[in-house]
């Protein structure tokens, strides 16, 4: 697993563990090494639309507050970042690469995310959930405070699992509406 701590002057590797029979990447380059900085992108609201060719056309994102399907409303989902918080980033994180099965890999990023609210600073813990197949994300998930996304799966009652499921489906359609559609802003201005 390895260790990241962002500053002010970029990124800094803060140190490096490798365990026996972790490091099985080490021959290739992962697959992280080519996901994570458009990752920090998406969650420094400075994603450009290069930054979501990480994810397969029907890929999803989903954390406690919306459920995206397909790039269009992952893209509504980011670039929503800006408009609601002054600052937002990733400032610690370390990264773990698992091979599922060929061609398939789950990426765990620990982290710290910083965000700014009506002046009000929150830092957070999350745990981002990548799911890789053929080298695109197909499934993103943000687990806040390491806690597990309410569904019907997840909590004793199905029936407000379900409800938790609807509700993050409707905060996401109302952001994919008022972000326009999943747009990408440099193409806004040149319509």
């Amino acid at each position: 697993m390895e260790k990241f701590s962002k500053y002010a002057d970029g990124i800094d590797q803060v140190g490096e563990t490798c365990c026996k029979g972790a490091c099985d990447f080490s021959a290739k380059k992962r697959i992280a090494d080519r996901i994570i900085p458009h990752i920090l992108n998406l969650y420094g609201s400075c994603a450009t639309p290069h930054d979501f060719e990480i994810y397969a056309p029907d890929a999803s994102f989903e954390d406690p507050l919306m459920c995206a399907q397909g790039v269009k409303q992952i893209k509504s989902a980011f670039y929503s970042l800006s408009k609601i918080f002054s600052e937002s980033q990733i400032v610690d994180y370390s990264i773990e690469e698992n091979l599922v099965t060929p061609g398939k890999r789950e990426i765990l990023i620990n982290n710290k995310q910083h965000y700014k609210f009506l002046g009000k600073e929150i830092d957070m813990i999350s745990l981002i959930k990548l799911y890789v197949v053929d080298g695109k994300i197909v499934r993103h998930e943000d687990w806040w405070y390491k806690k597990p996304l309410w569904d019907r799966e997840t909590v004793k009652l199905p029936l407000l699992g379900r409800v938790a499921e609807m509700t993050r489906r409707c905060s996401m359609l109302t952001t994919h509406a008022l972000m326009r559609f999943g747009k990408d802003p440099a193409t806004e201005h040149q319509s």
